[in-house]
C-alpha cells in the first residue's frame, strides 16, 4: 500500500523537537500572540527574504486580510486564475469586489501573463498569481504588467514555499502575499496556519492590527477587524520544521526527477513542465491523462493513493453561479479539472515506492 500522503517521516525527524518546544511553551504562560509568534515570523521573513511576515490563523485570511489592507472592495475587479484552488477566489469574495477569471498557461498550470492584458478594465486594482502545485508563475512579466498598470500583486504562495523565478523567492515580490501552512503544505503546521510576507512596514502594521480585533491596544480599537492570530503552539511547531524545509525540498525535487525518469513516453501522459527561468518545489506532482478516472479507479485497486486537485474549477461551483459562467467559458482550466492526477509524492517516501507506482501506471498503459 502506498498512500497518497503520509507524514510519518516529517514527525520521527521533528517530534522531539516540538515535544520540546511545546514544554516551553506551556511553562510560559503566555498562550497568544508570544515568542513563539515573534520568533517564527522573524525567521520565516528571513527565510522568505521579505522584511515582513506576520502571523495569521490561515490562508484564506492571509488573502483576504491582504486585500483589505490594500482597500481593495466594493466595485473593484481582482484578476484571478481560473484554474485555482477556491481559497483564492473566496478572499476577493470577502473583501466585496469581483473576481475576473484568467486562463492558465496549459504547459506551466500558472497564471498566463500574456492573457492579463484582455482582463484589464479601469475596474481592475489587482492580480492574485497563484504558485500552482509548486512553481513559480513568471513574476516578471506579472510585475511588469501590473506596474505599468498601477495594479497591486499579492501572490498566493500556499504551495510553493522556496520556489524562485529568476532567483527570487516567490512571495517577496507583491506589494503584500499570502501563504499556508496546512498540515499538507511543503513547510505545514499540526492545525491550520497562514501568514503574509511584505516589505512594506505599513501593510504589515495594517495586518497586525486586523487579525487583532482592529486594536493595537487592547480593547482600543481602530478599525472593524478580525480574530485571525496564528497560534502560539502552531507558531512553534512551524519554527522547528523551518530548518528542515531546504532539505524537505530538495526530497521532493529528487523524487519528482524519479517521476520523470520512470514515465517519460507512458501512455498519452503529460508530466509538470517547468517554465524557463522558474523552479518547482513539488507541493504536488500532477500529470495530465485523457483516462484519469479509468487510471485512478485502477491505482485504487492497486492500493495507490491519488488526488485530483481539482475537479471543479471556481467559475463552474456552485457558490459562484450568479457571476453567470457556463461550461465552456474557460477551456483550459475545465480541461485541467477533467485530465489531472496528483500521484504521492511526501518527505520519507523512497525511490523503490515511485518506481512501483509507476510501473503500475506503465501496466494500465499497457492494457
Amino acid at each position: 500500500m502506498i498512500p497518497f500522503l503520509s507524514f510519518d517521516a516529517v514527525v520521527l525527524q521533528t517530534k522531539t523537537e516540538i515535544l520540546q518546544r511545546f514544554e516551553q511553551f506551556l511553562d510560559s504562560k503566555y498562550y497568544v500572540l508570544g515568542k513563539e509568534v515573534e520568533n517564527f515570523e522573524k525567521n520565516y521573513a528571513k527565510l522568505n527574504q521579505t522584511n515582513f511576515c506576520v502571523g495569521l490563523a490561515n490562508g484564506l485570511d492571509a488573502l483576504f486580510l491582504s486585500l483589505r489592507a490594500l482597500n481593495i472592495g466594493q466595485g473593484d475587479e481582482v484578476i484571478v486564475p481560473s484554474n485555482t484552488y477556491i481559497a483564492t477566489v473566496l478572499a476577493i469574495s470577502y473583501v466585496g469586489a469581483s473576481p475576473v477569471f484568467v486562463e492558465p498557461n496549459p504547459l506551466t498550470f500558472n497564471l498566463d501573463p500574456q492573457k492579463l492584458a484582455a482582463a484589464l478594465t479601469p475596474k481592475t486594482k489587482a492580480i492574485m498569481p497563484v504558485h500552482l502545485y509548486g512553481q513559480a508563475c513568471e513574476m516578471d512579466e506579472i510585475m511588469d504588467f501590473a506596474n505599468k498598470n498601477r495594479l497591486f500583486v499579492v501572490e498566493d504562495n500556499a504551495q510553493s514555499h522556496l520556489a524562485t523565478y529568476n532567483g527570487k523567492l516567490t512571495g517577496s515580490f507583491g506589494q503584500i502575499n499570502g501563504t499556508s501552512f496546512y498540515p499538507s503544505k511543503n513547510l505545514g503546521a499540526l492545525g491550520d496556519a497562514g501568514a503574509i510576507t511584505t516589505n512594506d512596514e505599513n501593510l504589515a502594521l495594517k495586518i497586525k492590527t486586523l487579525r487583532n480585533y482592529g486594536s493595537q491596544k487592547r480593547y482600543y480599537n481602530k478599525v472593524i477587524g478580525v480574530n485571525s492570530r496564528l497560534d502560539e503552539v502552531q507558531a512553534g511547531i512551524l519554527d522547528v520544521k523551518l530548518k528542515y524545509l531546504q532539505v524537505w525540498t530538495a526530497e521532493r525535487q529528487l523524487l519528482a526527477s524519479y517521476y520523470h525518469e520512470f514515465l517519460a513516453g507512458v501512455g498519452d501522459l503529460f508530466l509538470p513542465f517547468t517554465a524557463k527561468n522558474a523552479t518547482h518545489v513539488y507541493h504536488l506532482f500532477v500529470i495530465q491523462t485523457n483516462f484519469r478516472d479509468q487510471l485512478q479507479k485502477y491505482l485504487t485497486e492497486k492500493q495507490i493513493g491519488t488526488l485530483i486537485h481539482y475537479p471543479i474549477p471556481p467559475h463552474l461551483q456552485d457558490a459562484y453561479q450568479y457571476l453567470g459562467y457556463k461550461k465552456g467559458d474557460f477551456p483550459i482550466a475545465e480541461k485541467l479539472a477533467n485530465t489531472c492526477l496528483s500521484l504521492p509524492l511526501y518527505v520519507g517516501l523512497s525511490k523503490d515506492q515511485v518506481f512501483e507506482v509507476c510501473q503500475e501506471i506503465k501496466a494500465f498503459f499497457g492494457k
